[in-house]
């Protein structure tokens, strides 16, 4: 059997893991500023900040994206359907309330008249079809 962490390892992990520029995060920044996209980061809008702190902000497009990673968002990929042992109606009420709130704030971002795009982290590995989505969504008219 594996070695178990204590109580204060596993807190000192869990504090390593960040939500803002992120891999996954940073990559796509890099592909869309190389592009020559420009956007405001982490839900800053001119108006003030937006539901969820989208990770990625085009206000004259009225487009956000979120760059989400699988297993911490609940993805339905082979990833994010991972199933921690340890601890596991802890773990499942945590990803089951990260998918709700992320649902909630999404309707919010609709209901005020934003495109929103989730890209997950399992997308970045085809790095052309990644392209082709984020600018087919960047290029898109917004809807009236």
């Amino acid at each position: 059997m594996a070695d178990r962490l204590t109580p204060e390892q596993r807190s000192w992990n869990m504090s390593r893991i960040r939500g803002k520029n992120t891999k996954p995060e940073l990559l796509v920044r890099r592909l869309l500023h190389a592009k020559g996209y420009r956007y405001r980061l982490h839900g800053a809008a001119r108006g003030g900040k937006l539901p969820g702190n989208p990770d990625l902000v085009f206000a004259g497009r009225h487009k956000v994206i979120f760059v989400n990673g699988c297993f911490w968002h609940f993805h339905d990929c082979r990833v994010g359907q991972h199933a921690p042992k340890a601890n596991a109606g802890f773990w499942a009420d945590k990803r089951n309330r990260t998918r709700e709130r992320d649902a909630g704030q999404r309707r919010q971002l609709e209901d005020a008249g934003w495109e929103v795009l989730t890209i997950w982290e399992c997308e970045l590995k085809d790095s052309s079809a990644l392209e082709s989505q984020l600018v087919q969504f960047l290029e898109t008219q917004p809807r009236t």
